[in-house]
C-alpha cells in the first residue's frame, strides 16, 4: 500500500489462482472487492474513525484481470460532506514481467464515517487545491443528483411472487470469514455474493457462460451481521440483444427470527459469452404479468436516468442493451 498523497491510497498485489471464478479470469464480484478494501483503506485513513459502504456507483468491467496479473486499485477522495466521503478507485492490471498497463474498471464509492454507536460523525472536509483535483470535485458533484434519482427509482419498484422472470434465491449464513475490521460483513464481500447471484440466475436463463459487465447504484442501507441468515435474490427484469439486467437484492436476519431486513440493492448486467468470450445474443424475455411489465420498464427507464449523467457516455454494451 502507499499513501503519496494524503487522500489517496494504492494496493498493489498479485491476482492469485484462488481469485479465478466461474468465468475463467477473475470474476467482477472479486474486483468489487478489492474496490471496496482499497476505498475502506483511504476513507478511514482520512477520516481516522471506523467507515461504512454507503453506496458503490456505476461500474463497467471492461477487459478480463488475469491469474499472475499485477493489479493496482488507486482509491482518492474527491469529495467530502459532512459526514461522507466520495471516493474515486480505478482498477489496473498489468504483466509483472512487464508490458503496458490496461485500467479495468472505474467508479465512485461512498463511505461514512460513525462512531462507537453507529451513528454517523463529522470528518475532515477535502478542499481541492489543482485543476484536476477540482475538475474530480465537480464531476462527483454533478452526479449527486443522478444517483438521487436512481435510488428514487430502484426504491420505488415492488418485487413479489407475482413476477414470472427467471429467479434464484441463494441462502446460507454469514461467517466469521467474512467479517471486516469493524465486526460486520463488509460490502466487499455483499458485492461478491450479488455477483455469483446474477451469474446463476442469468445463466440458468440463457443455458450460457455468462459474465458481469456492469453493476449500477449498489446501495447499502444496514449492516449484515456475523451469524445472520443471508438470502441473495436476483431476478431478470429486462434483456436486450446481448444482455440481461439482473435486480439483486441482499437480505438477512438473526436465525432465531424470522424477520430479514434490506440491507443490500443493485442492478447487474451479465452477457452470454460463446467457447471464445465473444458475447452472444441471448433469448428476449417478455414481460408477462404487470409486475413484469413494471419492472421491465424500470430497468430502460434506469438507463434513460444513466445516460443523461453529466460527461456520461453510456459504454456499447449498455447502448446495445438498450434496444430501439
Amino acid at each position: 500500500m502507499s499513501d503519496d498523497a494524503a487522500n489517496s491510497v494504492t494496493l498493489r498485489f498479485l491476482a492469485a489462482p484462488m481469485d479465478v471464478g466461474h468465468s475463467g479470469s477473475v470474476d467482477a464480484g472479486t474486483v468489487l472487492e478489492w474496490v471496496d478494501k482499497a476505498a475502506y483503506a483511504a476513507a478511514v485513513g482520512w477520516a481516522k474513525a471506523y467507515c461504512v459502504t454507503a453506496y458503490v456507483g456505476n461500474i463497467h468491467f471492461r477487459d478480463p484481470v488475469n491469474s499472475g496479473d499485477m493489479v493496482e486499485v488507486t482509491s482518492t477522495i474527491v469529495y467530502t460532506g459532512r459526514s461522507s466521503m466520495h471516493i474515486h478507485t480505478v482498477v489496473s492490471s498489468r504483466d509483472p514481467k512487464g508490458g503496458p498497463e490496461t485500467m479495468h474498471s472505474q467508479c465512485m464509492v461512498i463511505f461514512v464515517a460513525v462512531g462507537p454507536d453507529g451513528k454517523p460523525v463529522p470528518v475532515p472536509q477535502f478542499e481541492p487545491s489543482t485543476p484536476a483535483e477540482i475538475e474530480q470535485r465537480d464531476h462527483a458533484l454533478a452526479r449527486i443528483e443522478v444517483r438521487e434519482q436512481i435510488v428514487n427509482a430502484m426504491n420505488a419498484q415492488e418485487y413479489t411472487d407475482a413476477g414470472t422472470a427467471e429467479r434464484v434465491v441463494l441462502r446460507f449464513m454469514a461467517s466469521p470469514t467474512d467479517v471486516n475490521w469493524g465486526g460486520k460483513v463488509h460490502g466487499g464481500i455483499v458485492m461478491k455474493w450479488i455477483d455469483e447471484a446474477a451469474y446463476v440466475c442469468a445463466s440458468r436463463y440463457c443455458g450460457m457462460d455468462t459474465v458481469a459487465v456492469f453493476s449500477g447504484g449498489v446501495r447499502f442501507y444496514r449492516p449484515l451481521l456475523i451469524g445472520h441468515v443471508v438470502e441473495v435474490e436476483a431476478r431478470l427484469v429486462y434483456t436486450g440483444a446481448k444482455g440481461m439486467h439482473i435486480a439483486v437484492h441482499v437480505r438477512s436476519g438473526d436465525p432465531k427470527t424470522r424477520i430479514m431486513n434490506l440491507t443490500t440493492y443493485c442492478l447487474t448486467v451479465m452477457v452470454a459469452r460463446d467457447e471464445t468470450g465473444t458475447a452472444v445474443p441471448v433469448p428476449a424475455w417478455i414481460p408477462v404479468s404487470g409486475e413484469d411489465k413494471k419492472l421491465h420498464a424500470h430497468a430502460r427507464e434506469l438507463l434513460e436516468i444513466r445516460g443523461r449523467a453529466p460527461g456520461n457516455r453510456l459504454p456499447d454494451h449498455l447502448r446495445n442493451l438498450a434496444g430501439s
